[in-house]
């Protein structure tokens, strides 16, 4: 099926193939979600769960989306259509999630152009709050933090909830207007130019990582955060979340269900490469979590000195004390003896309480942990600038790369129905596809489920090995074909239904930047009003109804096929023809 091999486009070698499938795998994700997931689930303890996701449900997955895209050399829709017409919605329900994703990443990027132009500047924008006046600092930024307002304020000028309208922004428009412009640029002769782009946007993110980790493991702290990260905590192995939120995690961040990775192998494809793909991506996980966490590590250490100076100037101004009689390393000796000679006074001062736990646990996930918590470490960094050029810039390709797959995603398998006209430029086609939405998991699940039950049971797991024998000589073991039956399948029903569950059973809510909020770091924590929660529905369900829809249409114009067979004989009669037998 699907077009003459010698008609396709072709990887260079095989090093781009590899390169383009590990760029579109390794993502934002595994710089900034999974570090998240370690910090607020027990550290190394959460490699557990992690590394049996990886097993049983990650690689099974994507070996079966490599093998399928290289034996049916189609788009995603294509090659559900050619295994089944009733299944051609699964295809559908990719094209529109990696629609929608891209969008969504490509907006990211567009934070990060803002914040990489902003990275030449010295000092760093974020480094300090604006003055009023001339004479006193903003008392918005002063409330918070210079970080903080550069990000809610300067960056986004975030209103204080989701049912205040804003007004667009000129500054990230034309970051976004960039941003896209890249894309194009990089996407617009397809796989040629993709391939060549590879070999900067795959290899790139690990050099800047091998950088920051030697840079790291240097700062003060380093080896608090790391012991933070390898230190398991086992007790919290006994909350289902955290094998939920282990289970998804792999399952994005091999990208998997989104097209893109069969419309990559339709491209002379080695499925063998499908391991090498999956442990490089997890492997990846873990390597960007050491320097994450030393510059964490580094991060609360300074911000523990910082509140202890803080104190420690507070007592030294109220007991009229030299500059260097209380120090960091006697501080709590001096704190215990002026609380019992002067107890009243020292409660007037409001001393903060100090604990290097509480700053190692301060964790942030996503946007926070790129723009506000490594931001607020890299200025306290010497040769801030350097740092935040290096990391804005490894964010960018990490991004990029995975909108090849994305767009790719959405591209082929409209290309391959021949729904876009030959005669307009694929160019001018992929530069049509500029919107924003947000899509939540629910529908990547779903598709992944469809995906794997049938290959499984529709095409047929005997049929899906010999392929395979065919293709590469070898007949898949017991433990692929286990994982195909029933590992996989039945793991992903009960992610799907657990996290469909516990989203159900929970309220919706977001962290609000309020001005006027009266405590510190100024979140406010809001229930979603009915249309966002009716909005967020409606785009998870969208991808998924596409599934029954297709097979609904498939199978009402199976049945006006049959009758209209039925009812010719008589048709023919009535009119007075006389068949030829």
């Amino acid at each position: 099926p699907g077009q003459d091999a010698s008609e396709r486009p072709k990887w260079d070698n095989k090093i781009q193939y590899l390169l383009t499938c590990i760029g579109f795998a390794v993502g934002l994700g595994n710089v900034w979600r999974f570090p998240y997931l370690c910090q607020i689930y027990g550290g190394g303890a959460f490699l557990i769960p992690y590394l049996i996701a990886l097993v049983f449900e990650g690689l099974p997955l994507l070996y079966l989306e490599l093998a399928i895209g290289q034996r049916l050399r189609m788009g995603s829709i294509g090659v559900w259509n050619s295994i089944s017409p009733y299944l051609g919605g699964v295809g559908m329900a990719s094209m529109v999630v990696s629609f929608l994703v891209g969008m969504f990443y490509n907006t990211i990027l567009a934070w990060v152009l803002w914040y990489f132009f902003h990275s030449f500047q010295n000092p760093l924008p974020w480094r300090s709050c604006p003055v009023f006046n001339l004479t006193e600092y903003v008392r918005e930024c002063e409330l918070s933090s210079p970080v903080n307002y550069f990000w809610y304020r300067e960056t986004l000028n975030i209103t204080p909830n989701i049912e205040t309208s804003g007004s667009l922004q000129w500054w990230l428009v034309i970051c976004l207007a960039t941003a896209w412009c890249i894309v194009y640029v990089c996407f617009i002769r397809g796989i040629e130019t993709i391939g060549k782009a590879a070999y900067i946007t795959a290899t790139f993110p690990y050099l800047v990582l091998t950088i920051f980790l030697v840079r790291a493991l240097t700062l003060p702290g380093a080896m608090t955060g790391l012991k933070y990260l390898f230190t398991p905590q086992w007790e919290i192995l006994k909350n289902p979340r955290v094998w939920l939120d282990a289970a998804t995690q792999i399952f994005f961040s091999l990208s998997l269900a989104f097209g893109g990775l069969i419309a990559f192998s339709k491209v002379n494809c080695l499925i063998q490469d499908a391991i090498i793909v999956g442990c490089i991506n997890s492997a990846t996980s873990i390597y960007a979590s050491i320097p994450i966490f030393a510059i964490l590590g580094f991060k609360a250490n300074s911000n523990y000195e910082d509140c202890l100076n803080n104190n420690i100037l507070s007592l030294t101004n109220a007991f009229n004390m030299g500059d260097q009689n209380i120090t960091i390393e006697n501080y709590e000796t001096w704190l215990t003896y002026l609380n019992t000679s002067d107890p009243t006074k020292v409660a007037n001062l409001h001393l903060k309480v100090c604990d290097l736990q509480t700053f190692l646990d301060q964790s942030a996930s996503g946007t926070g942990l790129a723009f506000i918590v490594f931001t607020e470490a890299v200025i306290k960094m010497p040769g801030s600038q350097v740092w935040s050029v290096l990391f804005f810039i490894m964010l960018f390709t990490l991004g990029l790369s995975s909108m090849f797959g994305n767009l790719e995603g959405v591209l082929t398998p409209l290309l391959d129905l021949k729904l876009v006209p030959t005669c307009i430029p694929k160019e001018i086609f992929t530069d049509s596809a500029i919107h924003h939405y947000y899509v939540g998991s629910v529908p990547l699940l779903v598709i992944a489920f469809f995906e794997i039950t049938a290959v499984s049971y529709v095409y047929g797991i005997n049929r899906f090995s010999d392929d395979i024998e065919w293709m590469t000589g070898r007949r898949p073991n017991i433990f692929w074909q286990a994982n195909w039956r029933v590992i996989s399948p039945l793991m992903l029903l009960v992610v799907l239904l657990a996290y469909v569950v516990i989203q159900a059973m929970q309220e919706l809510t977001y962290s609000a930047w309020n001005p006027n909020y009266v405590d510190f770091p100024m979140y406010e924590v809001l229930p979603y009003p009915g249309w966002v929660c009716a909005i967020c529905v409606l785009l998870s369900t969208v991808p998924c109804i596409l599934i029954p829809l297709v097979a609904l249409y498939r199978f009402v114009h199976f049945l006006k096929k049959r009758v209209e067979r039925l009812r010719a004989p008589s048709f023919y009669e009535n009119e007075g023809y006389v068949s030829d037998m």
